[in-house]
């Protein structure tokens, strides 16, 4: 099975950090969460806006809680907005259902863990995240 090694948390982190700024993204910020949800890595450029660990965080638990990446969440948001406020309200809030929150699949496909970004556009956020993980050879889940 394939590890999440802080080694690999903080590559990933760093990865996605360059690659936002080699396409001029506006100021980052990302972290990585195990599979149980806690806080492996993080980072956040100069400029970053207030609070933008929270978001990262809860596009990333968010994304862990329900099992698909925060991009699919935002869907389900507009499709089923009552039952994504209903889970939102069951975790405590703590879910931001825009994408930016990338699964990490292991070697035998189990969830490991996953990163958050967030700081430009959201589809901009899930690039970098994508492009972090790739770089720390991890496996994004496409969703």
């Amino acid at each position: 099975m394939t590890e999440l090694t802080l080694e690999k948390a903080q590559t990933a982190v760093a990865a996605a950090l360059a690659f936002s700024r080699e396409h001029k993204f506006s100021p980052m910020a990302v972290c990585v969460l195990d599979a149980r949800g806690v806080l492996k890595a993080y980072a956040a450029e100069d400029g970053t806006a207030l609070r933008r660990a929270d978001i990262a965080i809860g596009k990333a638990y968010g994304a862990l809680a329900m099992g698909v990446g925060s991009k699919t969440l935002g869907v389900r948001a507009v499709e089923r907005p009552h039952f994504i406020g209903a889970v939102n309200g069951a975790i405590g809030g703590a879910m931001i259902p825009v994408a930016g929150g990338v699964l990490i699949r292991g070697a035998d496909k189990s969830i490991i863990g996953c990163i958050g970004t967030t700081g430009d556009s959201s589809d901009n956020d899930d690039l970098a995240a994508r492009a972090g993980l790739a770089a720390a050879g991890l496996t994004a889940d496409p969703t």
